[in-house]
């Protein structure tokens, strides 16, 4: 089972919908960078539903070593850039990540990564999870972004036609 680097969104949207047991059952460890500790808290006081760090035993807040990597990329919240930054540390790490740019950056410096709909498809694969659409209407109805095409192509790779 790989470890991963986790940021905000696949917390948001898995605990949101029910489904934050996934990480753990899937992954030797699940990691995340203290920025993403802090956009939790943050957006749980301005009223946001999401996971509290404290609550989660099976993750673990590591910091970023190298920072002057960080202002090297822009248009990133801090939480895609600390991810970012723990992966150029720990390439042997398989990166969380839903924000189309974060995710562009990542495979341009070589690094492994996934997000929500990956974690979905990878749960259906193992037995975790009966259903895909399921979830993506769940996910939907929490104003996850996902176009007509990729839901298609989602639901063909889980079999769910």
């Amino acid at each position: 089972m790989p470890d991963v680097i986790c940021n905000t969104s696949p917390l948001q949207y898995l605990h949101q919908a029910g489904l934050l047991y996934l990480l753990p059952a899937l992954f030797g460890s699940v990691q995340v960078p203290s920025a993403v500790v802090t956009e939790l808290a943050e957006g749980r006081r301005r009223g946001i539903h999401l996971p509290e760090f404290e609550e989660l035993p099976w993750v673990t807040m590591r910091s970023v070593r190298d920072r002057k990597l960080l202002p090297l990329v822009k248009g990133l919240g801090s939480g895609e850039k600390e991810v970012l930054a723990l992966g150029l540390e720990a390439p042997d790490h398989l990166l969380v990540l839903d924000d189309h740019d974060a995710r562009r950056h990542a495979v341009a410096v070589g690094l492994e990564i996934t997000g929500t709909l990956g974690i979905l498809l990878l749960s259906k694969e193992r037995g975790l999870l009966d259903s895909v659409r399921t979830v993506l209407d769940r996910l939907a109805a929490l104003q996850f972004r996902l176009d007509t095409a990729t839901r298609r192509m989602i639901l063909d790779l889980a079999g769910e036609h």
